[in-house]
């Protein structure tokens, strides 16, 4: 097949020795960041970010993809040890890891936790492998209407299937918009929302906002909430990895269903949490030891792990063949894509083949490394936890204020950093979600762009993007996705009516 001959260039891309080396280099530091809680996969990407400038543009994505690979597995480490989620999706991961480690299974429930998220991702891997072409292929045909439809049944997507506030999701959404039109105007050439400030005329720099809102932001919740940490004793004894993959095969059904979620999830704006809590509810209806969860059951690690990887991993398909991010990692990974020259979409793999295939094989090694690498050296991330949080936490501002600065050598940059990284503290305290956010400030100057094309080939008649039933169907579903937290409303005020009554 084509796909499998392009996959075998793409490991003679990824197999250099220098490419090897950035891909342990930066799966060692995403553990990491996943073991210390406050920061995650997007903080991570976002602080490291400027370090991959100098770098060619293949082995940087190799880099920073093998940041959140580790990230994703270090996030279980601390859920496991001390039932602290380095990461939002390793919070199901506590409610059975954590029990089992008090039993003195720590090392049962490490290994569980690590071969279900390889397998997770492998799966999704292999997804992205065969249907990333075919979905790129079909993308080729996409004009302007087509492509604002894909933005606005994303967006529209964060309304309709997003757990918090649709009124919160919609402001974080519009406030990202209104940052992604500062700077001049792609069409007119005139400056927009610059106040007077020549800096602006550029607009926001990508890079700042989002090490502000997650570095920044972070850092400033962590440093409240007063975290201290705790070191423990923390190994993998060889017995207990054999012991823990033979029951693995019993789990079949297990590693199916949450991997199906987990695709699912990470395809549309769901994101890897509620994924890891979708597996673990299905696993815990699904299981004939379903009222053992939370005391210890190893299927209840194994769920949560597999969906959240699987979802983390599907969040690369949609933003390596339509341009639109399936979760916040995949927006940071899709700006430094852009900051390169690189556009993500079904162009990218005709004029950047080499790229693209280089990548996916990259996933299949980087995750095989990361696996060896967790498992081998967990006594060593755990003893990470014994550092006190006020050294850990300076050390963090430090390396975000020099990225900040590194992206156009300018102070202006580095405060502007640190008023997002207020504004991304204030929405974390008022239940804001930043992902909305990031998202918009992302795709808001493509989305304005499609849309204006679309409207001036048209000459203004809003029905162009109903004129075929592509852009129609997407923007009829983006519509009813966008109406539906309003239809629920309804539903629901009529529910208690009738029950009132």
């Amino acid at each position: 097949m084509e796909e499998i001959g392009s996959l075998m260039g793409g490991f003679a891309v990824a197999i250099s020795p220098y490419n090897i080396l950035l891909m342990v280099i930066g799966i060692v530091l995403g553990v990491v960041i996943g073991v210390l809680p406050g920061l995650g996969g997007a903080n991570g990407v976002a602080i490291l970010l400027p370090l991959t400038f100098g770098m060619d543009p293949t082995s940087a994505i190799i880099m920073l993809t093998s940041i959140y690979w580790g990230a994703l597995f270090g996030g279980a480490i601390t859920a496991i040890l001390f039932n602290i989620p380095g990461e939002p999706w390793s919070v199901a991961t506590t409610f059975d890891g954590h029990p089992m480690a008090q039993k003195g299974k720590a090392d049962e429930a490490l290994v569980g936790a690590f071969t279900s998220s390889f397998v997770g991702a492998i799966f999704a891997v292999v997804l992205i492998t065969f249907l990333a072409p075919v979905i790129a292929k079909f993308a080729l045909k996409f004009g302007p209407a087509e492509f604002f439809a894909v933005s606005f049944l994303t967006f529209a997507s964060f309304l309709g299937m997003g757990r918090g506030s649709p009124a919160k999701t919609l402001a974080s959404m519009c406030l990202g918009f209104a940052l992604a039109a500062v700077g001049l105007d792609t069409v007119s050439g005139t400056p927009r929302m610059t106040f007077g400030q020549d800096e602006l005329i550029n607009g926001f720099k990508f890079l700042v906002a989002v090490i502000g809102l997650f570095g920044i932001g972070e850092i400033l919740s962590s440093m409240e909430e007063g975290l201290a940490f705790r070191g423990a004793a923390a190994k993998l004894r060889m017995d207990a990895v054999i012991r823990t993959w033979r029951q693995l095969p019993k789990l079949t059904f297990t590693f199916i269903r949450s991997c199906i979620v987990g695709c699912w999830m990470g395809i549309t704006p769901g994101g890897a949490t509620p994924a890891s809590f979708m597996g673990y509810g299905l696993a815990k209806r699904f299981s004939k030891n379903g009222k053992n969860f939370g005391k210890g059951e190893l299927e209840g690690v194994v769920a949560p792990e597999t969906a959240a990887h699987a979802a983390g991993t599907a969040a690369m398909l949609p933003m390596l063949t339509l341009g639109i991010p399936g979760s916040p990692t995949a927006a940071v990974l899709l700006g430094g894509l852009l900051i390169w020259g690189l556009q993500p979409g079904p162009l990218l793999f005709v004029e950047q083949k080499e790229f693209v295939w280089g990548l996916i094989a990259s996933m299949y090694m980087g995750n095989v490394v990361g696996l060896v690498i967790v498992l081998t050296c967990v006594p060593l991330f755990a003893a990470i936890l014994r550092v006190p949080f006020s050294i850990v936490a300076p050390a963090i501002v430090v390396v975000c204020a020099i990225g900040a600065y590194t992206v156009n050598n300018s102070m202006f940059d580095v405060w502007m950093m640190l008023v997002f990284g207020v504004l991304g503290y204030l929405f974390t305290k008022l239940g804001y979600p930043l992902p909305p956010l990031v998202l918009a400030l992302v795709l808001g100057d493509q989305a304005e762009s499609s849309f204006r094309q679309a409207m001036l080939t048209s000459q203004g008649d809003v029905t162009v993007f109903w004129h075929n039933w592509l852009s129609g169907g997407i923007m009829t579903l983006g519509v009813a996705l966008a109406l539906w937290p309003l239809v629920s409303m309804l539903l629901a005020k009529r529910e208690k009516g009738q029950v009132a009554a």
